[in-house]
Parts: C-alpha cells; structure tokens; sequence
C-alpha cells in the first residue's frame, strides 16, 4: 500500500497542475471508485462541477483538494489506486475508474485520471471542519497560510494522526502516547491514530536504523531510544521523498506515470536471507498481521 512519501509525491506532482483550476467536467467509469461518497450529500459529479480547486493538501497517506464551495475532494489511494495528469485526448489510461476534466488558467485544459487495478482506493467530495488542535489541517505547499480551507480538514480525515514531517507534528505527544502502549512498537507505528504515513516498509526500515526489535513493547522503551526512532522514521521517510517513493511495480508511481527509486535503497524490507549491512547477521522474516516484519536477529534484539 503507499505510504506517506508515494502519496506526497503524488500531492506535490498535483499541486501546480490543479491549483486554481476550475472543473469543468466528471465522467465516472466504476461506481464502485465512490463508494466513500456519501449519496446523501449530493452526487459526486454535482458537487464538482463549476468549482474551483484551491490546493492539494495532504496527512499522513491521505489526499484532498479543497474546494471554494468549503467542501473537499478526498482522494485515498487505496492498495494500487494513481492519479495521473493527461492531455486531453488522451489514450485512455487502462482501468480508469474516474476522470476529472480541469481548465487551468495558466495550463489550459487537463485531466485527472484516477486509475485503480484492485478498486480498494476511492474519491468522494467531503465536508470539511476545523482542525482539533487550530493548526493547519495538512502539508500543503501554498504561500496562502492564512486561508480559511488552511485550518480545515475533511470529515473523513480528522480522525488521522499527524504525520512526522507534518511541521505541527508534536513530538512531545507522541512520545507520552508510546509510553502508554502496551503493544509492540511497530503495531504502535502503523496505527494511523497515533502517527500516520508510516506502512509496513518504512516501520521495518526505521526499527532497523534505530536498532529496535518490531515486538519490542512500546512503553518499554526509553525516552532516549524513542527520540532515536522518531530521528530514523523522519530521515528514512525525507531520503525517500527525496527519490520519489518506493516502487516494486507499475502501480506505484508519480501523476505522470514515473516509478520512485527507493526500493534500492531499502536495508531491511524484502532483504530476508541477505547480510546485515551492520554485523552481516543473516537478515530474516517474520509473519505480522497478515503481513512480514523484517529484520538483523543480532542488531534488533527483543530486550
């Protein structure tokens, strides 16, 4: 599923292509693409059409682009969901789902693909309501810091953690959080109430870095071990930004169809039965919530 840096590469891909962008049309493909579109708020074409898109804005693994009506398009990618940028007459985009039809006052004319093999991710038009703590509801690269959509956040969104490059993440908050966990710390990382952006790749690549066994409780680790996670969530997630996300295949890529690089650079997910970059220890696999923790055996000792 992408994480927090595949889904900023996507937002930041977005935000100078359909900022200030007025909708012109919406086709729908499959229905099922809505299926977080509450009906009761009025039909999602409706909701679009004739509105002009303010900025893309995003926390943790989840994307909006709010809307000068004060509501929000919430677009959430799901296992294998894309949104892609295309001319118009454009070749269609295989399992296309939704397409988005925008005139852009410096751009032109575009589209916006929502494409989506596994039809998990979905698009819905949401309300939006202050944010809990009054700061900014999302990352966003606009200069407008003092609009109104700016400290406002999706109704389906406002129950996410921040995410830890999110500048009002609050350190000190989530360490007294961790201290009263009594599950495991990568249980803890991938529970999006409580930090949000971090997957199953990136918890196995900042415990590795951070030398931390994946069962280790939570509320057993010192304040001084917790400070060193939080550091290697932070560095691993900004050097995979930096290289555009991790792809293993064509569904993970950016709005014009391009694979990130950080997959080469992984040190511990997917590497099972390879050294240890640190100690040469054989590294190894463990079954985990339906899915695998990797990990050193000598470096990551559960104490």
């Amino acid at each position: 599923m992408p994480e927090l840096p595949e889904v900023e590469v996507v937002r930041a891909g977005l935000q100078p292509a359909v900022t200030d962008a007025l909708v012109t049309g919406v086709e729908i493909f499959d229905e099922r693409s809505l299926r977080r579109h509450a009906p009761a708020a009025g039909s999602f074409a409706e909701r679009l059409v004739g509105r002009r898109i303010l900025a893309a804005v995003r926390r943790g693994k989840f994307l909006w682009l709010p809307l000068d009506s004060g509501r929000a398009v919430v677009i959430h990618l799901g296992m294998s969901g894309q949104v892609l940028l295309r001319a118009p007459g454009a070749a269609p985009d295989r399992m296309l789902r939704i397409r988005l039809t925008l005139e852009h006052p410096t751009h032109g004319e575009l589209w916006v693909n929502f494409v989506d093999q596994r039809i998990f991710g979905s698009m819905a038009v949401d309300t939006m309501g202050p944010t809990a703590d009054g700061f900014s509801g999302g990352y966003s690269a606009t200069s407008e810091a003092d609009a109104a959509w700016q400290h406002r956040i999706p109704s389906q969104v406002a129950h996410i953690a921040r995410d830890p490059i999110d500048p009002s993440f609050s350190a000190s908050a989530f360490f007294a959080a961790l201290a009263r966990k009594k599950t495991g710390i990568k249980r803890a990382l991938l529970d999006q109430n409580l930090i949000s952006g971090i997957g199953n790749i990136y918890a196995d690549e900042a415990l590795f870095a951070a030398r931390i066994h994946y069962e280790q409780p939570a509320a057993s680790l010192s304040h001084a071990k917790a400070t060193t996670l939080l550091a290697a969530v932070r560095t691993i997630l900004q050097r995979a930004l930096a290289e555009g996300g991790t792809s293993f295949d064509a569904q993970y890529v950016n709005v014009n169809g391009q694979s990130g690089y950080f997959a080469h650079s992984l040190e511990a997910y997917g590497r099972q039965g390879t050294p240890c970059s640190r100690c040469g220890t054989l590294l190894v696999r463990e079954q985990f919530m339906n899915r695998g923790s990797h990990f050193c055996p000598r470096c990551q000792r559960l104490r």
